[in-house]
C-alpha cells in the first residue's frame, strides 16, 4: 500500500488508517463552504481532517474536529499537528451525540460529510460502514446534535448524494432548519445531479439559493469551472 502523503499546494496529509479517504465530495463541500476569519468551526466525522485544512487555509479562528474512529482520530491529529494552522485546529475524539451533551461552546459554523447508508446496505469493511452508516447516527441524531452546538446565527455545512438529501431535508424541517443555500453537483455533463451540498439554518430564509455545477465533460475531461473552482487548492 502507498503510505506517502496526499499534497494539495498548502498542505499535505496521511489518510491511509482513516475510514474515510481523500475524496470528491469532502473537497467540494470544503471549497463551497463560505467561512470567515473570526469563525469557530466544527466538523463531524472528520476522518483524516481534510475539510479543517481546506476550511483553515481559506482562514478561520477555530475549527474542533470530532471523530469517534480511533485510527481517523489519529492520524486527523497528526495531519494538523503538520499543518501550518496547527494552533488553530484540534481533534477531538468522541461520539458526536456524546460530544453534544456535554459541550458548552458553540459554533458559527458546523459542517459534515455524514453516514449514507441506509437499512442492510451495509459496506463490507466494518470500520468504514461505522462510519458511512445512519444506523450509528440517524439524520434525527445529526440534527439534534448540530441545534445543540450551533450559535442562533450559525450555519450548518453538509453533502448528501441527492436522492438521500431530500429525505435529510424532511428531517431538517421537522427539526426547525431552513435550506438556505443548494449546490447541485452533475457527475457528467448532461446527467442529473448525484450529489447536493447544503447550507441549513435556524432562522427563516425568504427564497433558496440553488446552484448547479458540472464536474466533468462528455468525454471525462474536468470541466473549466472544476478547474477554476479547485485551483487554490490542487497542484498544477
Amino acid at each position: 500500500m502507498d503510505c506517502r502523503p496526499f499534497f494539495f499546494k498548502k498542505f499535505g496529509l496521511f489518510h491511509h488508517r482513516s475510514t474515510m479517504k481523500i475524496g470528491t465530495d469532502a473537497i467540494l463541500l470544503a471549497r463551497w463552504t463560505e467561512v470567515f476569519e473570526n469563525d469557530d468551526v466544527l466538523d463531524i466525522g472528520t476522518g483524516c481532517g481534510l475539510i479543517p485544512l481546506m476550511l483553515a487555509q481559506k482562514g478561520l479562528n477555530s475549527v474542533d474536529a470530532v471523530e469517534i474512529d480511533n485510527d481517523s482520530y489519529e492520524e486527523a491529529a497528526q495531519n494538523f499537528k503538520n499543518s501550518a494552522w496547527n494552533a488553530k485546529l484540534t481533534a477531538i475524539h468522541d461520539d458526536i451525540k456524546s460530544y453534544a451533551g456535554k459541550c458548552t461552546r458553540k459554533y458559527d459554523l458546523i459542517v459534515s460529510n455524514p453516514p449514507f447508508y441506509f437499512g442492510d446496505n451495509i459496506p463490507e469493511k466494518a470500520k468504514k460502514g461505522l462510519a458511512r452508516h445512519t444506523n450509528t447516527l440517524s439524520y434525527r441524531d445529526l440534527l439534534v446534535s448540530v441545534k445543540k452546538l450551533m450559535k442562533e446565527d450559525g450555519r450548518f455545512s453538509l453533502v448528501l448524494p441527492a436522492i438521500e438529501s431530500k429525505t435529510f431535508i424532511k428531517e431538517a424541517e421537522n427539526q426547525g432548519f431552513y435550506l438556505k443555500k443548494v449546490f447541485e453537483i452533475v457527475p457528467i455533463e448532461g446527467k442529473e445531479p448525484n450529489r447536493i451540498n447544503m447550507q441549513l439554518v435556524v432562522n427563516q430564509v425568504n427564497k433558496t439559493e440553488v446552484e448547479t455545477f458540472v464536474l466533468r465533460n462528455p468525454d471525462h475531461s474536468f470541466t473549466k469551472d472544476y478547474k477554476e473552482f479547485l485551483k487554490d487548492y490542487y497542484l498544477d
